[in-house]
């Protein structure tokens, strides 16, 4: 028996919670991979370009996907909420691109962690949801990280910013997302989502546009196939296990971006951007460990028979 056969057999026998573990690490790997890429290539190309291969090369790596489950996965009634998910993302990705160009690896990875906290918030403004005391506590907590990464006694750094106005772009496109999971696979979300986003991305491309070296095609392409790659075997980790298990280890993006940015940059991680970038993880993580608590008491309500539920209806717990 082969190694790569022993090595899937091995994978199957685990348990989910075991397996989501292993695939979320797997993703950070390859996110911060894909961020180490996006910084060298922004070097000599504009990030708007990058950001153009990344759509285009990522849409042809789901393609061999597409192949093999048919034109079935495309079918939705949902096209206009497609449409505005990849228009907001796609903002995003210009912001991210562009601070990747000009600010650290540990600093950028640290500030992406805020996007749940924006999400968060725009839950209670925009669906109204409410606010307990300790996720309000969860909330200041994050931005309190925040600050300390920022660290604006030292002056503002334009690619900070740049990071924290995609958070909260990509905090608005979480929601659009959730919206669509209801009725959408998450292979479709991700398919149409390069499909609007590689033409879109275009636009700014061009107006800054620079012919790659063939050289700069393959680094390109191996970019997009890390950065869809490493998409789906993120949303396979939490099909395979709880939020429990997987988001700790999400943590070690913080740990890939700190490494790579030292050895392939000679960027020394500060002790700021680690103490806030843990501090914005752990209320990040607090936050979405507490929703996914809230969510499975209210499907347990949901499905008590209707004969035996009390008159009053059971509080869900605070927060």
């Amino acid at each position: 028996m082969s190694l790569l056969r022993r090595l899937q057999l091995s994978y199957h026998r685990a348990p989910g919670q075991l397996r989501g573990m292993l695939l979320i690490a797997v993703s950070a790997l390859g996110f911060s991979a894909m961020h180490v890429l996006i910084r060298l290539l922004s070097s000599e190309l504009h990030p708007f370009e990058v950001a153009f291969f990344r759509n285009l090369f990522g849409v042809m790596a789901l393609l061999p996907i597409l192949a093999r489950s048919g034109l079935g996965v495309m079918r939705t009634g949902r096209l206009p909420l497609h449409a505005l998910r990849s228009v907001i993302g796609l903002v995003s990705m210009l912001l991210f691109f562009s601070a990747l160009s000009r600010t650290g690896l540990p600093k950028v990875t640290a500030m992406s962690f805020t996007a749940p906290l924006f999400a968060t918030v725009g839950a209670v403004l925009v669906l109204r949801e409410p606010i307990h005391a300790r996720r309000l506590v969860a909330l200041l907590l994050g931005f309190l990280g925040t600050l300390i990464v920022m660290r604006p006694d030292a002056g503002l750094d334009r690619g900070v910013l740049m990071v924290l106005g995609s958070s909260a772009l990509w905090a608005i496109a979480l929601l659009t997302i959730k919206a669509l999971s209801h009725t959408e696979s998450s292979f479709a979300v991700t398919l149409y989502t390069g499909l609007f986003m590689a033409p879109l991305s275009l636009v700014p491309a061009w107006l800054v546009w620079t012919w790659p070296t063939p050289r700069e095609y393959a680094w390109l392409a191996v970019m997009g196939i890390i950065g869809t790659l490493s998409q789906l075997v993120m949303t396979q980790a939490f099909r395979e296990a709880d939020a429990t298990a997987v988001l700790p280890v999400d943590f070690t993006r913080l740990l890939w971006a700190s490494a790579f940015g030292m050895l392939v940059f000679g960027e020394r991680p500060e002790l700021a951007t680690l103490a806030g970038g843990t501090l914005i993880f752990v209320s990040t993580t607090y936050i979405t460990l507490r929703e996914a608590q809230v969510a499975r008491a209210e499907r347990r309500a949901d499905a008590v028979p209707r004969a035996e539920t009390p008159v009053t209806a059971p509080e869900t717990p605070s927060l």
